[in-house]
């Protein structure tokens, strides 16, 4: 064993140590490390919780890209027939980044009832449709079936059921206005089947989810032919270079526009997040290290004799600082021990049990959302146990300041 590790560990051990004067200061500088790691441990998984629970949300209504032909109107009812006999479709075959592509279609009609009406957008889809991300807000009933034959089954949200006193099984005449204004609207009458809750009011307040086949009947398209193509991609950090790939590999007269471009608004939003994320994180380290370098300052002062005898001995300044850096190595190894058990508990604690509730009106979830991954834990607990170590280099130089002479005779 190294002379001074075995110092330090003497140091350590002893029982004087623990209820000297700079104890209060040391646990002090625990603490700060401790709390430290607690509120970026928080702010992280946090953070990137709710990013990640609000991206998919938005995917799981409009894919990770989109692929429809040009149109400069942004009217719901102004899609462009596209054929789905496309080289991209059924499968992405020329970007294996790609791993579903389906065919929807969008039609504005109106709900009708004897005391009531509103406003919503009938988003066709049909045996292609990837049900996995809408499984997951399904709060009541079963998810409709359009892969036989042309039925009038409908999936609505529980704000439309709400908004219009609706319940599973119930019939809904919606009215779809015709491109002659003078004829009568379509009237299709919907048996509801589901009802969903994704949190997101612009979706939810919106979107009925019915039969691909009845908005190709009413606006008078073929049987190949849909609105556009949902596209979903393996890695959603590559989403970028899987967009110029797919750019390359599409004809001329389609666009190709990713879901960052289709809602700005929300993910140049959460996007923020990352700012906040770093500068919680930037606060905390320093907040640690300078309570730590203040518990070093009073672990030297307080051994200035044991420091003036060591010199006297022959220890060299660079020994000596080898001793205290132990000393505090080992008051950062505590503080982040701590730091982990508890910020660590108080994710899993709301990740299983949803302590903390938000408004989804704000935030487009009922609970906070916890994302966990070993990866940025470690980072979090390297990276402060490097940069408060770092930090101490500098206020232990004052160990060369100190005369074994005056030391010594320092009671």
């Amino acid at each position: 064993m190294k002379f001074e590790f075995f110092i330090a560990k003497r140091i350590i051990d002893q029982k004087s140590y623990k209820s000297s004067i700079s104890a209060p200061i040391i646990k002090i500088g625990i603490a700060a490390i401790t709390i430290g790691i607690v509120v970026m441990l928080i702010a992280i998984a946090t953070g990137i919780g709710l990013q990640r629970k609000i991206r998919d949300k938005v995917v799981a209504f409009n894919g990770h890209a989109k692929i429809a032909k040009y149109n400069t109107n942004n009217s719901k009812d102004s899609e462009q027939p596209i054929s789905n006999a496309q080289s991209f479709y059924p499968e992405f075959k020329s970007v294996p980044e790609v791993n579903h592509i389906q065919g929807v279609a969008t039609k504005s009609g109106i709900i009708r009832l004897e005391s009531d009406f509103e406003y919503a957008v009938v988003k066709g889809v049909g045996a292609d449709y990837d049900w996995q991300y809408l499984k997951t807000f399904l709060v009541e009933g079963r998810l409709p079936d359009y892969s036989k034959k042309r039925n009038e089954d409908v999936l609505v949200s529980s704000y439309l059921a709400n908004r219009l006193n609706l319940k599973l099984n119930d019939k809904i005449n919606t009215y779809f206005l015709k491109d002659d204004l003078n004829k009568s609207p379509s009237v299709i009458t919907y048996s509801i089947v589901g009802i969903y809750n994704s949190g997101l009011k612009e979706f939810d307040e919106l979107y009925m989810i019915g039969d691909l086949r009845h908005i190709q009947r009413l606006n008078k398209w073929e049987d190949n032919e849909v609105g556009h193509f949902e596209v979903f991609v393996n890695n959603y950090s590559q989403l970028e270079e899987t967009w110029k790939k797919m750019l390359k590999k599409t004809p001329s007269q389609v666009d190709v526009s990713t879901v960052k471009q289709q809602f700005p608004t929300i993910f140049e939003w959460i996007s923020i997040f990352d700012g906040n994320i770093y500068g919680i994180i930037g606060i905390m380290i320093l907040v640690a290290g300078i309570n730590m370098i203040t518990a070093l300052l009073v672990l030297i002062l307080e051994r200035t004799q044991m420091i003036g005898i060591l010199k006297a001995l022959g220890s060299s300044n660079n020994g000596i600082r080898k001793i205290f850096i132990y000393n505090a190595t080992y008051l950062i190894i505590v503080g982040l021990f701590w730091g982990n058990i508890i910020g660590l508990g108080l994710l899993l604690a709301q990740k299983y049990f949803n302590l903390i509730p938000l408004n989804p009106a704000n935030y487009y979830v009922s609970t906070v959302p916890v994302y966990l991954n070993i990866s940025y834990i470690l980072m979090v607990n390297v990276g402060t146990f490097v940069l408060c170590l770092l930090m101490l280099l500098l206020p232990s130089y004052i160990v060369s300041k100190i005369s074994p002479v005056k030391a010594i005779k320092f009671t």
